[in-house]
């Protein structure tokens, strides 16, 4: 493999041999996928939940950057990500640009929320020739989500404090092939069949479409908006909620991407050409870049087990 750097969260270089689709047994029946487990709710459960709309990509915001990971450096990902919310995100994007920007989001939430995107495998796309497209091995015509839903939920045990602004997360690893599973945070399932994921990719019954939950860390070391490997100053709570000692929860953040793909299409997400587009390797991103406003009315709807939507 070529070499990898930032804690296996990038890689440069290109292989010799072309990538090609994911092999048939990568895809199972989402009826053979059990379901999930949730953790019981606590007395001091933050139960509340916060939802924003910032489209589905519909303006086709995209590029083959990756500024939380590899800031300044063009074409950083080897692959195409899907952005909403802030409208100016590039590898060139500083804080108080960021905080200047335009957004997707109703309510005016600028953060940046970004993913790879996905493909129907049948079809050429337009970025046969293109860096993070052909160039880098990722063939087929990009999908636009049908609903791509933005959730910030609490925690199942305690209260959440607030997100400091210009906090980055990330959550996957885009190099699992590489690496192996201990980042692995993929879920992919079928729209209708709550709570079954698997780190496969899925084949849906009629009228199901693929889904992709990308669930993110939410214990906060309470000192920095990010760590030298992006994965330190914000982990994974354990499978009971609680968080490890000396972290704080903050809200948790919840992607969840829907698809429409027909019956018998093969799909794959975008992929470093050395990960073979290998589902385990599904990744998002995030830059809070809410003010203290918006943040304070996000936790107060947490913690006060209330329902909300950004207006």
């Amino acid at each position: 493999m070529s070499a990898v750097v930032a804690a296996g969260l990038i890689a440069t270089g290109k292989p010799a041999v072309a990538q090609t689709a994911p092999a048939a047994d990568r895809y199972v029946d989402i009826a053979s996928v059990r379901l999930r487990v949730l953790p019981a709710i606590e007395p001091d459960a933050s139960t509340g939940t916060y939802t924003e709309d910032c489209g589905r990509n519909e303006n086709g915001h995209r590029n083959a950057d990756n500024l939380v990971v590899s800031p300044g450096v063009r074409g950083s990902a080897h692959h195409i990500h899907d952005y909403v919310g802030n409208v100016s995100t590039d590898y060139l994007s500083s804080n108080s640009e960021l905080a200047a920007a335009g957004t997707t989001c109703v309510g005016g939430d600028r953060s940046t929320y970004y993913w790879p995107v996905l493909r129907r495998l049948d079809r050429m796309g337009t970025d046969a020739h293109a860096m993070g497209g052909g160039l880098d091995d990722n063939m087929g015509q990009i999908l636009t989500p049908s609903s791509a839903a933005i959730d910030f939920r609490g925690n199942p045990v305690s209260k959440v404090v607030a997100m400091p602004r210009f906090l980055r997360l990330v959550t996957g690893d885009p190099v699992a092939l590489y690496t192996g599973d201990a980042n692995v945070r993929a879920q992919w399932g079928c729209s209708g069949f709550q709570d079954r994921f698997t780190t496969d990719y899925t084949l849906c019954p009629q009228g199901s479409g693929p889904t992709r939950t990308l669930d993110f860390p939410s214990c906060w070391d309470g000192l920095s908006t990010d760590s030298a490997d992006h994965r330190t100053h914000v982990v994974f709570p354990a499978a009971d909620g609680v968080c490890p000692h000396a972290t704080f929860a903050i809200p948790q953040l919840r992607v969840t991407l829907t698809y429409t793909v027909p019956a018998g299409v093969r799909y794959a997400v975008d992929s470093f050409p050395e990960e073979k587009r290998d589902p385990r390797t599904d990744h998002g991103m995030f830059i809070d870049v809410m003010t203290d406003r918006q943040m304070s009315r996000l936790v107060g709807c947490l913690n006060g087990g209330r329902h909300c939507r950004a207006s």
